[in-house]
C-alpha cells in the first residue's frame, strides 16, 4: 500500500509521464482543434516534457526542492505551443508545493499541489478559455482537494483522481463548440489524462517500454482517437491569427519591472490571442498568435535580449495537414455498431474503421452515424447496423454526410456484422464489396440467449420473469431455468447440416471459465462442428451464438 510519495518516487513519475506522452503523442495531434487546427499539441506537450527530464538527468538529486526546481526550469526552458506553455505552468505550481516538502508526501499534500497547479496554469492564460486543459486539470484538483481525507493511500487515490479526469475530459466538447463540432475531445486535456496515467505507472512500479508504432498498433490507434479529416479540413478563416510566435526574454535592463511585463502582456493582447506572458526579473517566456510578430519582438526588446525566437506559419501547418490527409484517403472504410469491448475488439481485428456503441437497449441516432462516417477518410464507406432497429437510422445517415458515400449492408445481428467484414476486399469496387458482402449474410445463422424481464406467453411458451430464453432475430425458440440448457435448446433449433462452425461470445457477468466449459458441452452434442468462444462484453445477452 502506497500511502506517501516521496522523491524517488516524484522522480520516476515525472520520467514515466513524459515517456507515455510521447509514445502517444501522435493520437494527441490528430485531437488538436483548439485554439487553430495546427495537429502539433501532443508533439509541443510531449517536448515540453522532455525538456523538464533533461534537466532533471543533468541532477541525480533525489531532494524535493531541487528536483521540483530542475522540473519547474526545464518544462519552463522547454514549452512549447499553448498547451505546452500551460502544462509548464501545472508543473510550476505543482512543484512550488512538493519542493517545500523534507521527505514525503500524503494525499492531502498532492491535492494541495495539484491546486497550485491549477491556479499558476489559469492566472498564466490572459483569458482561461473552460473545455480545455484547464476545465480538465480543475475538475481534477477540486476532486483531489475535497477527497484526499478520504484516502488513505495513492493506489486509490490516483486512479479516481484520474476517473474525474476522464469525466472532465468528456465534458469539453459541450463546453468549447469548435470540440462539438469536430466530435472530439480536447487535445490538450487528452495529454494531460496521458501523463497522469504514466504517473500511475510508476507509483504501481510498471515499466513503460518506448513504442515504435506498427502496422497494426497504428490501426488499434485510430479507432481509438479516430483520423482528424473533418479537424483539419474546418474553414481557414477559423485561424485569425497566423503566426504562432514563442519566446524568451532574458538578461533583462535592471530597469524592468513586473509591472513592465503586466504592460508586455496588455501589448500582445491587442495585437493577437492565445497570449501567454510568465516569468520573472530573470526571465520571461512568451507566447502569442498574431499577424505582426515583428511588432510583438519589438515590445519585449524593450524589456531585455530575446532568446530562441521560434515563429510559425500555421495557415502553412493547416495546409500540410489538409495535403496529409488528402494523400492518405483510401477508396473504402468500415463503420460497426455493436455494444462491448470484447465485440469491439474483434470488428477491429477485421480491420473495420471506426465502431460505434450501441445495441438492442440504445440505438445511435442518424446523426451519430453521420458524424463517426464523417471521420472515416475514405470516400466509400460500408456501415453495419447489427440490429434490425438501427438499419432504418443508418439509412437516414446518408442524407446527413459530406464528402463520401454510405453503403448501408442490413446486418441484423453482429455475427452477420463479422461475416460482412470478413468478405470485404480493398482491391475489389465498392459495389462488388457491397454484393459480397450480403451474399455473405446468408451463410450465417445468429441466436442470442438473455432472461425475460416479465411473465407472458409468447411463441408457444409460458415465460415467467427471470426464465432464461433463447431467440433467433424473430421468435423465442427456448426456455429453461439456466443458461447452459437454454444455449444447448436454442443451437438444436437453429443449426442444419451445412454449418461447421458454432461460435460462442459470451457477455457481462459471465466468467471465462464458464464460457469455456459451456463450450466443452456444445463440442461434445455438435461432434460435425468446431466450436469456439471469445469474451464480447455485450450487456444484456449473456451468449450471441453464430452458426456459419
Amino acid at each position: 500500500m502506497q500511502k506517501t510519495i516521496n522523491c524517488a518516487l516524484f522522480r520516476k513519475m515525472v520520467f514515466a509521464g513524459a515517456k507515455t506522452l510521447d509514445n502517444n503523442r501522435a493520437k494527441v495531434d490528430a485531437l488538436n482543434v483548439f485554439p487553430v487546427p495546427d495537429g502539433d499539441t501532443g508533439t509541443n506537450m510531449s517536448l515540453t516534457m522532455q525538456s523538464a527530464v533533461k534537466e532533471l538527468s543533468s541532477s541525480a538529486s533525489n531532494s524535493f526542492a531541487e528536483v521540483c526546481d530542475l522540473v519547474s526550469k526545464g518544462a519552463l526552458k522547454g514549452a512549447r505551443g499553448n498547451s505546452g506553455v500551460i502544462l509548464s505552468q501545472i508543473f510550476r505550481g505543482l512543484c512550488s508545493v512538493l519542493r517545500a516538502q523534507k521527505s514525503e508526501v500524503d494525499t492531502k499534500v498532492f491535492a494541495k499541489a495539484l491546486e497550485a497547479g491549477t491556479k499558476v496554469a489559469y492566472n498564466a492564460v490572459s483569458i482561461p478559455k473552460e473545455g480545455t486543459i484547464l476545465t480538465v486539470v480543475r475538475m481534477m484538483s477540486e476532486f483531489a482537494v475535497k477527497n484526499a481525507g478520504k484516502y488513505r493511500d495513492f493506489e486509490a487515490f490516483l486512479p479516481a483522481i484520474i476517473e474525474e479526469g476522464d469525466r472532465a475530459l468528456a465534458k469539453t466538447p459541450e463546453l468549447l463548440p469548435v470540440l462539438k463540432k469536430a466530435g472530439v475531445v480536447d487535445s490538450g486535456g487528452v495529454g494531460l489524462m496521458t501523463i497522469m496515467r504514466g504517473f500511475l505507472s510508476a507509483l504501481m512500479g510498471e515499466e513503460i517500454a518506448s513504442e515504435v508504432p506498427t502496422d497494426a498498433s497504428q490501426a488499434s490507434m485510430d479507432a481509438d482517437f479516430g483520423d482528424n479529416s473533418e479537424i483539419i479540413n474546418m474553414d481557414l478563416g477559423d485561424i485569425q491569427f497566423a503566426y504562432c510566435t514563442e519566446f524568451f526574454v532574458i538578461n533583462l535592463k535592471k530597469s524592468t519591472t513586473l509591472a513592465d511585463i503586466d504592460k508586455l502582456r496588455e501589448s500582445l493582447m491587442n495585437i493577437g490571442d492565445s497570449v501567454i506572458c510568465i516569468g520573472d526579473l530573470e526571465m520571461i517566456k512568451v507566447h502569442v498568435h498574431t499577424n505582426s510578430p515583428g511588432v510583438a519582438l519589438t515590445y519585449a526588446l524593450e524589456l531585455g535580449e530575446l532568446d530562441r525566437p521560434k515563429i510559425e506559419n500555421m495557415l502553412e501547418q493547416n495546409r500540410r495537414l489538409k495535403e496529409k490527409i488528402a494523400a492518405e484517403k483510401k477508396e473504402q472504410g468500415m463503420l460497426a455498431i455493436c455494444a462491448g469491448s470484447g465485440l469491439a475488439e474483434i470488428f477491429k481485428d477485421l480491420f473495420v474503421d471506426k465502431v460505434i456503441e450501441g445495441g438492442q437497449t440504445m440505438n445511435p441516432s442518424a446523426s451519430d452515424i453521420a458524424t463517426a462516417v464523417q471521420k472515416i477518410n475514405a470516400d466509400n464507406v460500408f456501415v453495419f447496423p447489427n440490429n434490425k432497429n438501427i438499419i432504418l437510422a443508418a439509412e437516414q445517415a446518408k442524407a446527413l454526410v459530406e464528402n463520401r458515400t454510405i453503403h448501408v449492408i442490413p446486418t441484423k445481428n453482429i455475427p452477420q456484422g463479422f461475416a460482412a467484414a470478413l468478405a470485404f476486399s480493398p482491391d475489389v469496387s465498392a459495389e462488388e464489396n457491397k454484393t459480397n458482402m450480403i451474399h455473405a449474410l446468408d451463410n450465417v445463422r445468429a441466436g442470442q440467449v438473455t432472461h425475460a424481464v416479465r411473465t407472458t406467453s409468447v411463441n408457444g411458451f409460458k415465460i415467467k420473469e427471470g426464465d432464461i430464453i433463447g431467440l433467433d432475430d424473430k421468435k423465442i425458440l427456448s426456455k429453461s431455468d439456466n443458461i447452459d440448457d437454454a444455449v444447448l435448446t436454442l443451437l438444436d433449433k437453429l443449426k442444419d447440416d451445412s454449418h461447421e462452425v458454432i461460435t460462442l461470445y459470451y457477455g457481462e457477468g459471465v466468467q471465462e471459465e464458464e464460457a469455456a466449459a459451456l463450450a466443452a458441452k456444445v463440442q461434445e452434442a455438435f461432434p460435425d462442428c468446431d466450436v469456439d468462444f471469445h469474451s464480447g462484453g455485450q450487456p444484456v445477452y449473456y451468449y450471441l451464438l453464430s452458426l456459419e
